[in-house]
C-alpha cells in the first residue's frame, strides 16, 4: 500500500509539475482523448436525474466516516487520524490525477486567439467604447423581442454551430442540474459548475430566467474542452449570438457587463445613461440576486478559486473572465465581424 501510495503522489507531482507543450496538448489530449471521453461520460451523465456529484461527495464523506471510526475503534485516536489523514491526502492526490485525465489538461492547450483571425492591434479604448455601444444597442433591441421566459434554454443548434464555427470537435451538451450544493451556490454566488471527472453541469436555482442561456452556454463551453472562464465567456457569446431572441438578449447582457467593467468610470456612466428601462431592471435585478449572497463566504470562494486558476497556470486568475472582452475585440466583434476561425 506504501508503495501504490508513493506512486500516486509521484504521478500528481508531474502532473502538476512536467511541462506539457501546448500543440501535443491540443492535438492529443483536447481534439481526441478528451472529446471522446467527454461524449461517453456526458451521455451517461445526462441520463441520471441527479447531480452525481453530490452521490461522490455523499459517498466520499461516509467512507471517511466509517474508515476513521472503525480505524480509531482498533488503533487508538492519535493513529487512527494520523493513517486516515494519510488515506485522505493519498484521495486527493488521486482525484488531482482524475482531474488532470479527464479535464484539467485543457488548461493547457493551445489559446484560442491562436486559432482565430485575431489582431491585437484591435485592442483599443475607442474599440472597447463601440462594443459597450453596441452590446447596449443589442441588448435594448433585444429586450422588446424577448419571448416568455423558458424552463430550459433551446441553444443545442446554437451551441453546435458555435463550435463548428470555431473548428472544434463536436460535443455533448450536459443537461443542466441542480445539486445539493444550491444553498452554497447562493451565499457563494457561483453561476454554474463544469464537474471534471464526472463532466456534467449544475446551475444555481437562483439564476434569472435573462440569465441562464449565458450561463448554460459557459458551462458547455468548459464541456467543450475550454477550460480558460474568457474563451468559456467567448464560446458562451457565440452559442448565445446565434440562438433566439432570449439568447440573444442573455448573451449580449453578460457582454455589456464585462465591458462596463473594464471602462473607466466617465465611458461608464456614458454607456449606463442609454440603457433602456426594462434593461436597467434587468441589471438591477441581478444586482440584487449577487448581494443575497454572504460577503465572508463570496469574498472566501473567490480567493479559493482565484488560487485554483493561478494554480493550473492561468496567470489572471479570476480576473481572467473580464479577459473575454480582450478576445471579442482581437476578433473584431466591435466592427461587426463574426469570429472566423483560421484553418488548421
Amino acid at each position: 500500500m506504501t508503495a501504490l501510495r508513493l506512486l500516486i503522489f509521484a504521478i500528481a507531482a508531474a502532473g502538476a509539475l512536467f511541462p506539457t507543450p501546448a500543440p501535443w496538448i491540443e492535438r492529443w489530449y483536447s481534439r481526441w482523448f478528451y472529446l471522446a471521453l467527454q461524449h461517453h461520460a456526458t451521455s451517461v451523465s445526462n441520463l441520471v436525474p441527479f447531480a452525481l456529484l453530490d452521490a461522490a461527495i455523499a459517498s466520499l464523506l461516509a467512507a471517511l466516516i466509517v474508515t476513521l471510526v472503525r480505524r480509531w475503534r482498533r488503533d487508538g485516536p492519535r493513529r487512527a487520524v494520523w493513517r486516515t489523514s494519510l488515506t485522505l491526502a493519498t484521495i486527493a492526490a488521486a482525484i488531482y490525477v482524475g482531474f488532470l485525465l479527464t479535464w484539467g489538461l485543457n488548461y493547457r492547450r493551445v489559446p484560442i486567439e491562436l486559432k482565430l483571425d485575431f489582431d491585437r492591434a484591435r485592442i483599443t479604448p475607442t474599440a472597447a467604447r463601440q462594443l459597450g455601444d453596441l452590446a447596449i444597442d443589442r441588448a435594448n433591441a433585444l429586450r422588446a423581442q424577448r419571448e416568455q421566459p423558458r424552463s430550459s434554454p433551446a441553444l443545442g443548434p446554437a451551441f453546435d454551430a458555435a463550435i463548428d464555427r470555431l473548428g472544434s470537435g463536436r460535443t455533448v451538451p450536459g443537461v443542466p442540474k441542480k445539486s445539493l450544493l444550491g444553498y452554497y451556490f447562493r451565499i457563494s454566488a457561483i453561476d454554474g459548475m463544469t464537474v471534471p471527472i464526472l463532466l456534467e453541469v449544475i446551475v444555481n436555482p437562483d439564476v434569472l430566467p435573462f440569465e441562464r442561456d449565458f450561463v448554460v452556454a459557459h458551462e458547455w463551453a468548459h464541456l467543450a474542452g475550454y477550460a480558460s472562464e474568457a474563451e468559456a465567456n467567448f464560446v458562451a457569446w457565440m452559442t448565445c449570438a446565434g440562438g433566439d431572441a432570449d439568447a440573444q438578449y442573455s448573451g449580449w447582457l453578460a457582454v455589456y457587463e464585462q465591458v462596463w467593467s473594464v471602462l473607466p468610470r466617465a465611458d461608464r456612466a456614458a454607456l449606463s445613461s442609454r440603457l433602456h428601462d426594462g434593461v436597467r431592471a434587468d441589471l438591477v435585478a441581478m444586482a440584487a440576486r449577487y448581494e443575497k449572497a454572504t460577503p465572508v463566504v463570496r469574498d472566501a470562494a473567490r480567493d479559493v478559486y482565484d488560487s485554483y486558476l493561478r494554480a493550473n497556470r492561468v496567470r489572471e486568475g479570476i480576473a481572467s473572465y473580464t479577459g473575454v472582452v480582450r478576445l471579442l475585440l482581437g476578433a473584431g466583434v466591435a466592427d461587426g465581424r463574426l469570429p472566423v476561425a483560421i484553418a488548421r
